[in-house]
């Protein structure tokens, strides 16, 4: 009896035990309400990633394309002194369109890709279209935009120190839904787009990217437009 008696009045109180009970019920009850916004988090990501892939596979150029007084080329990475495969299939759209009268002239846009690199990306898309026959007078080059924002920022800074109005916007098809918002967003008049499908990127490594690109443009947005807001 007296062991007994000892193990009652030595062991955990009732008071405690609920005490204890009702903190752990409270931990349960918040983690598995943060594992289930986890999953609706994750699951909204998904579903609106899934939207943008479904829009780059679905973008198309502008029908009819109206004749234009510029072209604006956005720019891609370079392979040293060379634009990569993967530009050349922009400049080839671009060369497309100026050879059948739709742009006058060329805006190619694009900075330094990297230090020890010989030229921007302006530049060798301009060496480039020159090798292919357009005169050198016909292309503007903006050789400081380092994404597809500053790229149409910046060449409608260019357009509107000459008084141009109309353009068409000319990049690969994965990326032009983002390119469209951005002139949209940036109050391009009526802006076009010439679009191509790419033949030697590798389009889900591209996609999965571009992907990440819209959701920082996303941000960038949200970012700019509360600073106008404030301001």
């Amino acid at each position: 009896m007296k062991v007994l008696q000892w193990i009652k009045d030595t062991g955990p109180k009732r008071p405690e035990l609920k005490s204890r009970q009702s903190r752990l019920k409270k931990i349960f009850m918040v983690s598995k309400r943060l594992v289930l916004c986890l999953m609706i988090f994750i699951l909204v990501g998904l579903v609106w990633a899934g939207i943008r892939v479904w829009n780059m596979n679905t973008a198309a150029s502008t029908t009819p394309l109206q004749q234009v007084q510029i072209g604006i080329v956005l720019g891609a990475s370079m392979w040293g002194a060379e634009p990569s495969p993967g530009l050349k299939e922009r400049l080839e759209e671009a060369l497309h369109l100026y050879r059948n009268g739709t742009v006058q002239r060329l805006i190619v846009s694009g900075g330094l890709d990297k230090p020890d690199f010989p030229y921007t990306e302006a530049e060798g898309m301009q060496r480039y279209l020159v090798d292919k026959g357009v005169p050198v007078q016909h292309i503007v080059l903006e050789n400081h935009a380092t994404s597809t924002y500053e790229n149409l920022l910046y060449s409608q800074r260019i357009m509107k120190e000459y008084g141009w109005t109309s353009s068409v916007i000319i990049t690969h098809s994965y990326h032009g839904p983002r390119a469209m918002e951005i002139a949209q967003f940036l109050n391009f008049d009526h802006p076009q787009m010439a679009l191509t499908e790419s033949k030697v990127l590798n389009m889900p490594i591209h996609q999965s990217r571009e992907v990440l690109a819209y959701a920082k443009w996303t941000l960038q947005r949200w970012w700019i437009s509360a600073q106008t807001w404030v301001a």
